[in-house]
């Protein structure tokens, strides 16, 4: 269909047929205009996967048997693959099965910046550093868009933190706001050419995200060029005037009086009461419509010629495993440990609830009807076979100990429940208030476990700790308290490295903990996330050495929350108010700049071999004004015995800085697999906007002329060569 045929549909319609377009009439779904062909738009939760369905204007769920779908490694595990190529197939997985559930807009992917460990929703994200999300984002978004889907990238902005979601106001300067916490939506939007984008609840410089005339008009449209959807987040609207103005196309909630959302009949009403101006109000509800008529154009909902999708192929479970394998992160392994023999374990002991523990229907709206779930229990079961006699014992008690499908998924009215502000006002895991005797149970329960693991391990070959958080603390609509391991995970495994020192200790969550208590002591540390429906096998591979682990760090890991620049120079959670003090210091800019000592740096990852990279040089291919161009080769061998990837990052560091600049910024990367003892040479391009900063007064970056240090690196922590460069332009 034309654009001009659009613009027909547009001039055809009544004022009541354009509100039935621009609000939902269902809880993931437009009305639509049946007389003139245009379908009802619907869209589904998605960063892990298709949700499962609900009724129209019920939260209760379908409950028969079609919805169940791939479950997708979280955003954070994407993004330790640092691999390019795995996020467009998982973004290419997705985008088939929305497609195939008949989605026409998945509500994915989350970028928000890791600003603090303790966001409930850093599972959902991609860590700390925005060249990272920017790089992985632009591939998932074409992924998912290649089926006649829409992505929604979500949320847009600043929404680092669940504490008062609904109304905390972000005070945070322009320049941290475009160096930080803006790049991976301008990424997705000019670069990934992303049809959707998600407003957060929270407010920035006092107003309301949703409809935010700054961020939709004259950022995302004037400057960046969007022409696709700005949708609400559910429940993100307060303002029908706000609403209408500010450049928001669509509203959608989590209550069923569909029309009384602000963009509804209040929106006719506004305009027949002659509060506004009609031709102004009647302009820019055109505006919404066309850029809603438009995605579905492009998505081929007018045409009738639009893919059909599909959901749970089996060809597509391999794409999974390899996302999931190259997501685990090796932090220590002393002694080389790692990997199992198993031809030399006849009796293995895994401990721990995560061990045995399904997690694809937790964690709030990110919650998957999963087809399967591999835990890491069976997943060492089905690597083993039946050679090895294994044992479990889950080592710590709570009530949902051999519930494997344990959920903390939403009730009937527990999305409705969440625009509930008593809900989230103040960060602490979700918990059920006990009584004494409970309280006394848990204790004695706790004991008992304890002791009978710590019995067990003095009899078995080898022992696999797995533990870690669950989506009681990595969850929508809450943060954690601290990092600190529920369920006195601390005590258990200090015991256990005392009986058994050569313990194998795993953690599965979605975001950093600490491990403070007995890291010096654990000889070697796996760090694997909600890696999806194939997570435990891929687990299991890395452990006895079937596959090599590459996965490195998409954050830093502080020894402490107290450590972080979120509580260090600025606020978290804030009250009314939240001051991002911290400015452009997040993350690895900010315990690098300080000289702040971490558990494990960003970028930072361990493998089975050994690689060496060496000799950075640096060649300027151009260098104006407008543009620059800057070639950077290295060598990079892998000198260990058996084939493996390494991760290389080139960080850039403005020798004599103009203004107050981080110690270094990762401004490249490129994941590499070699083979046992081979040697390439790599050549990276660094653009202009490698060396840039915004200046606030000239309202745009910046690159100053002078000497640059370009760094050869790792990890954050481990640079291994330098050379420098010479810029002349400004």
């Amino acid at each position: 269909m034309t654009k001009e045929k659009v613009e027909k549909l547009i001039s055809q319609l009544t004022l009541q047929e354009k509100t039935d377009l621009i609000h939902g009439n269902g809880f993931f779904t437009t009305k639509g205009v049946e007389r003139l062909g245009i379908p009802p738009f619907i869209t589904s939760d998605g960063p892990r996967g298709v949700r499962k369905d609900f009724g129209n204007d019920s939260w209760r769920e379908v409950g028969l048997s079609y919805d169940y779908v791939s479950y997708l490694p979280c955003n954070t595990a994407l993004a330790a693959t640092w691999n390019r190529a795995l996020a467009h197939s998982t973004g290419k997985l997705l985008g088939k099965e929305a497609r195939g559930r008949g989605k026409d807009m998945i509500l994915a992917p989350g970028i928000n910046i890791m600003r603090s460990p303790l966001c409930g929703r850093s599972f959902e994200y991609m860590g700390e550093d925005p060249y990272l999300v920017s790089e992985l984002v632009v591939p998932l978004v074409q992924g998912i868009e290649e089926n006649d889907v829409s992505s929604c990238v979500k949320h847009f902005a600043v929404n680092n933190q669940e504490t008062r979601r609904l109304d905390v106001d972000v005070e945070v300067s322009e320049r941290a706001l475009r160096e930080i916490y803006l790049p991976g939506f301008e990424a997705a939007v000019k670069r990934g050419r992303a049809k959707g984008i998600m407003g957060a609840y929270n407010k920035l410089r006092g107003t309301h995200c949703c409809h935010h005339q700054y961020l939709f008009n004259e950022i995302l449209r004037k400057e960046w060029g969007f022409e696709g959807i700005i949708v609400s987040d559910w429940g993100g609207v307060h303002d029908t005037k706000e609403a209408l103005m500010s450049g928001l196309d669509m509203e959608m909630s989590v209550t069923n009086d569909f029309d009384q959302y602000y963009m509804a009949q209040p929106l006719i009403k506004l305009i027949e009461s002659g509060e506004v101006d009609e031709k102004t109000a009647l302009a820019k509800m055109d505006e919404k419509v066309r850029h809603i008529l438009n995605v579905m154009n492009e998505l081929h909902m007018l045409d009738g010629e639009r893919r059909a999708g599909g959901y749970n192929d089996y060809a597509d479970k391999a794409s999974l495993r390899q996302t999931a394998r190259e997501s685990i992160v090796l932090l220590k392994n002393d002694q080389d440990i790692l990997p199992l023999d198993r031809k030399k374990i006849k009796k293995l002991l895994v401990i721990g609830e995560n061990a045995n523990r399904q997690h694809a229907s937790g964690g709030g709206s990110a919650e998957i009807k999963a087809l399967y779930e591999i835990t890491p229990l069976m997943g060492i079961e089905m690597l083993l076979g039946g050679n090895t006699e294994i044992l479990y014992k889950p080592g710590y008690y709570n009530e949902d100990n051999g519930n494997i499908w344990a959920s903390t998924g939403d009730s009937e009215n527990g999305q409705a429940d969440s625009l509930n502000q008593d809900n989230v006002e103040s960060p602490a895991p979700v918990a059920i208030e006990v009584s004494s005797e409970q309280r006394q149970h848990r204790q004695e329960m706790n004991e008992k476990y304890l002791k009978e693991a710590l019995e067990a391990a003095k009899e078995a070959d080898a022992v696999i700790y797995v533990g870690g958080l669950t989506h009681d603390y990595d969850t929508e609509g809450q943060d954690r308290a601290d990092m600190k391991l529920p369920y006195e995970q601390d005590r258990l495994i200090a015991e256990l490295l005392k009986v058994r020192p050569d313990t194998v200790v795993t953690m599965v969550a979605g975001s950093p903990v600490d491990m403070s208590a007995w890291l010096e002591d654990a000889p070697s540390l796996i760090y694997s996330w909600y890696a999806g429906m194939e997570g435990g096998m891929a687990l299991a591979e890395v452990i006895f050495g079937e596959v090599n682990p590459s996965g490195h760090l998409p954050e830093t890991f502080p020894f402490h929350e107290k450590d972080c620049p979120a509580t260090v120079l600025g606020e978290f959670p804030g009250g009314d108010k939240v001051h991002y003090g911290e400015d452009i210091f997040v993350g690895y800019r900010y315990y690098d700049t300080y000289d702040v000592p971490v558990a494990f740096p960003f970028g930072y990852g361990l493998s089975y071999t050994d690689f060496v990279m060496t000799g950075i040089r640096a060649e300027v291919v151009e260098d104006t004004a407008k543009s620059t161009a800057v070639k950077v080769s290295f060598d990079i061998s892998n000198i260990g015995a058996r084939a493996g990837a390494a991760v290389a990052q080139i960080y850039v560091a403005d020798k004599y800085p103009k203004v107050k600049k981080a110690a270094k910024e990762l401004r490249a990367f490129e994941k590499l697999y070699l083979e046992a003892g081979e040697t390439r040479e790599v050549s990276l391009m660094l653009e202009r906007e490698a060396f840039t900063y915004y200046d606030e007064e000239a309202h745009c970056f910046r690159a100053d002329a002078g000497s640059y240090m370009l760094m050869l690196a790792k990890n954050a922590e481990e640079i291994v060569d330098i050379t420098e460069i010479e810029l002349r332009s400004e």
